[in-house]
């Protein structure tokens, strides 16, 4: 008798197909389990969405409750071109006067002989730069006062540095205080020295041997080899009729508060204006009106059913999400009674719209930045009897989204039970999948055993038939 190689084929029966649909239907709750995992990390995933965007509303609201951002100030300059000003932390409101009589600047000398160009010989040997202060005698002489906490610095010249260029090079790698750049004009090129830093103390005198003499400079004993183009000088100015004389052109002690750039100076003083940073807390405003805009749009699309298209948003009836959207509008529309004559947004020009969006009014913010002390109150003003519900409007959303993003909160709770529905549908599918599994395994073996028994019997009935025929055959 021939040996079952396959299923079905010893009872003739489609045992393979029979197995598939059993199988598959024991399959079943693992299916809809599956779909309706899916389902919980899709919504997961978007609450994740909504944890996000109100972390973002908290810090934007979060911002309008530091008072940092109500002291901020702003500085202008009525000539830019002259005087430059920022307003840093304690920068006092008012004005003041700046008149600049003069920039402070670097000492400049030039080589008073002009060489062919960068790759001419000048000669060796060093050149000795002290830095210092110029300064002229009761005769008239020239004077030099060697600066507090400096070092003369001697810079050698050798072999493959005598040139223009070499000893350009050998100056600026010594680090004596000045920087050495060639200029080229009709007459050839020239070497130019410029003090590293401006004002009095760091004019330089240069002090040469003989092989470099053309670079030389120092008045008091009549050496001008190098001309002075620039001396070494301070600024000055009279700021509030106050003479001031600094070494930089930045000024940031004159007045706290107040960095002043000196860019050049000035027949009629120039006026400081130092004011309330207005557009930093409209910024501000606007941000916070931005992120709740994007927290409403984001669950108002996630809870609506449009029945044109008849489907609904992922969290469409979610208690959690509804509740947030409830909340949070009610809290954005509601009054406070510590800013005065202003009690809600819409006052200032945020007007809730029909969708539940922040519409901005500029007229109306504008008109409300004029009143900054009301307007700090209807944003971050806390209620002297505990009362919250009567707290700034930004202390209230910055609480209420604290609360929903705390460990226990209502959004951090939401996502907890979410997960572990998810864990426990993955549990209880990878049951399934065995109990499945074991079930194919008992039907393949049942069947197979029936095939068996079946192409056994098919075997002998046609035996029975074959000897049958025989018989039949015989008699006639």
């Amino acid at each position: 008798m021939a040996t079952i190689s396959s299923a079905g084929i010893g009872s003739g029966l489609d045992i393979e197909s029979l197995v598939s649909k059993l199988v598959a239907a024991e399959r079943t709750p693992i299916t809809q389990l599956a779909k309706r995992t899916e389902g919980l990390r899709t919504e997961l995933s978007v609450f994740g969405k909504v944890q996000s965007s109100l972390a973002a509303l908290r810090d934007a609201a979060s911002k309008l409750t530091a008072p940092a951002t109500w002291g901020g100030t702003l500085a202008t300059s009525s000539n830019t071109s002259a005087v430059s000003v920022s307003a840093g932390a304690g920068a006092a409101i008012g004005n003041v006067s700046v008149q600049v009589n003069q920039l402070a600047s670097s000492q400049t000398v030039v080589s008073g002989t002009p060489y062919a160009n960068s790759a001419t010989t000048v000669g060796q040997g060093s050149l000795t730069i002290t830095l210092g202060a110029w300064g002229t005698d009761g005769n008239g002489d020239a004077t030099f006062t060697d600066k507090a906490g400096a070092t003369a610095v001697t810079v050698n010249i050798g072999d493959g540095q005598d040139t223009l260029a070499g000893i350009r090079d050998a100056i600026n790698a010594a680090g004596a205080g000045v920087t050495a750049s060639i200029v080229n004009d009709a007459n050839g090129s020239r070497l130019t020295l410029r003090s590293t830093a401006t004002g009095e103390t760091n004019g330089f005198r240069i002090d040469a041997d003989a092989g470099l003499a053309d670079l030389g400079y120092d008045p008091r004993i009549g050496v001008t080899s190098m001309i002075q183009t620039l001396p070494a000088q301070n600024a000055r100015a009279l700021i509030n009729g106050i003479d001031i004389s600094s070494e930089s052109n930045t000024l940031k002690e004159a007045i706290d508060g107040l960095n002043i750039t000196l860019l050049g100076t000035t027949t009629i003083p120039a006026s400081v204006a130092v004011g309330q940073d207005k557009d930093s807390i409209k910024k501000l405003i606007s941000d916070f009106t931005t992120a709740y805009n994007a927290v409403n749009a984001l669950l108002r699309e996630q809870t609506k059913y449009d029945s044109a298209a008849k489907t609904a948003g992922t969290l469409q009836g979610d208690a959690t999400a509804v509740g947030l959207q409830n909340q949070l509008r009610s809290i954005i529309g509601g009054t406070t009674s510590l800013a005065g004559s202003i009690g809600r947004l819409a006052e200032i020009g945020l007007e809730p719209g029909s969708d539940g969006n922040l519409k901005t009014s500029e007229t109306k913010l504008n008109t409300a930045l004029g009143n900054l002390d009301s307007l700090k109150k209807l944003f971050m003003g806390l209620d002297s009897n505990g009362n919250s519900g009567n707290d700034g409007f930004a202390q209230r959303i910055r609480s209420y989204v604290d609360g929903a993003l705390s460990t226990d909160g209502r959004i951090t709770s939401k996502q907890a039970g979410l997960q572990k529905l998810i864990d426990n549908n993955s549990k209880s599918m990878g049951r399934l999948e065995d109990r499945a599994a074991i079930t194919e395994a008992r039907l393949r073996a049942r069947y197979s055993a029936l095939d068996t028994q079946m192409g056994k019997l098919n075997g002998l009935s046609n035996y029975v038939t074959q000897q049958l025929n025989m018989l039949n055959n015989n008699k006639r």
